[in-house]
C-alpha cells in the first residue's frame, strides 16, 4: 500500500514538474500550428498525412497526461477546477475526427490558460467579476429598453430600417454604442430627416458608450487589483507563520541553551 502511494506521489510530482509543464506548453503551441495549418488546403494537399499523425500523437501525449494526473490524484483531481477544464477540453478532442465537430480539437489550444498562471489570473479576475459586470449589464439593457422604445417612437415611421420594431431599434442602438458607423451611417442619414436628433444621439452615447463600458473596465481593474493585495496578504501571512516559527524554535533553544549553562554551573559549584 505504501509502495503504491509513493509511486502515486512520484508520478503527481514529476507530471507538475516545471521541465514537464514547459514540455506541455510547447506542445499545446505546436498543436495550434499544426490546427492552423489544417485550414489551408493547399499545406493539406502537401502534408496532410503528416499533419495528422502529428496530431494524434499530441493528443496521445494530452490524454497521457490527464491519466497520469487521474492516476496521482485520484478523485481529487476533479477538486482542482483547473484540471476539469483541461479533462474537458481533452475529452472534447475525443470526439470523431469528421465531420464539422472536428473543429472543436482547436479548442486544446484553450489548455494554455491552465497552463499559464498569468493567464489563470485574468481569467479569475474575469469570473471573481461577474456578479459586478452583471449588474452594470442589468443597467445597460434597461437603458437600452428605454432608449429602443424612444427610438422606434420618434424615427421608426421615417427609418423602419433601422427604427422600425423595439428589436431593430435595440440593434442599431448597439451599432451606435460600438461606435460602428454611427455618425455618417445612422446618426446624419437621421439628422438630414430630423435636426434635432442630435439630441439623443449625443447623451446616448455618453452614457452607453463612455459611462458604462468604462464601468465594465473599472469593475474588471479593481477585481484585478483586490486579487492581487489578497495574494499579498497571503504572503505576508506565510511568511510571518515561517518567521514565527522560527522565532520559536531559536528562543526553545536560546533556553535549553541556558539549562545547559546553569546545569554545569552547578556541576562546578558542589564540585
Amino acid at each position: 500500500m505504501s509502495q503504491t502511494i509513493s509511486l502515486r506521489s512520484r508520478a503527481g510530482a514529476w507530471v507538475e514538474s516545471a521541465s514537464v509543464q514547459r514540455v506541455i506548453i510547447a506542445l499545446i503551441l505546436l498543436n495550434a500550428v499544426t490546427l492552423g495549418l489544417e485550414t489551408s488546403e493547399q499545406v493539406m494537399a502537401a502534408v496532410g498525412g503528416l499533419l495528422k499523425i502529428i496530431d494524434r500523437a499530441l493528443l496521445a501525449v494530452f490524454v497521457a497526461e490527464i491519466v497520469i494526473k487521474l492516476y496521482a490524484n485520484g478523485l481529487r483531481f476533479f477538486r482542482n477546477p483547473w484540471n476539469v477544464f483541461d479533462f474537458a477540453v481533452v475529452g472534447i478532442a475525443l470526439v470523431p475526427s469528421s465531420g464539422p465537430l472536428t473543429v472543436l480539437r482547436v479548442l486544446r489550444v484553450l489548455r494554455l490558460i491552465s497552463m499559464v498562471p498569468r493567464f489563470r489570473f485574468v481569467v479569475e479576475s474575469l469570473l471573481r467579476a461577474i456578479p459586478g459586470i452583471m449588474s452594470i449589464a442589468g443597467l445597460l439593457t434597461i437603458l437600452f429598453y428605454v432608449a429602443g422604445v424612444m427610438a422606434t417612437g420618434l424615427f421608426g415611421e421615417r427609418f423602419p430600417e433601422w427604427f422600425g420594431t423595439l428589436g431593430e431599434s435595440m440593434y442599431t442602438l448597439f451599432q451606435v454604442m460600438t461606435l460602428e458607423s454611427w455618425s455618417m451611417g445612422i446618426a446624419r442619414p437621421v439628422m438630414e430627416a430630423y435636426p434635432w436628433a442630435w439630441v439623443y444621439f449625443v447623451p446616448f452615447i455618453l452614457i452607453a458608450t463612455f459611462t458604462m463600458l468604462n464601468l465594465f473596465i473599472a469593475i474588471i481593474v479593481s477585481t484585478m487589483q483586490s486579487m492581487v493585495e489578497e495574494t499579498k496578504r497571503q504572503e505576508t501571512a506565510e511568511i510571518g507563520e515561517i518567521v514565527h516559527g522560527e522565532n520559536a524554535e531559536l528562543h526553545n533553544d536560546l533556553l535549553a541553551l541556558r539549562n545547559e549553562i546553569k546545569a554545569l554551573r552547578a556541576a562546578l559549584a558542589d564540585r
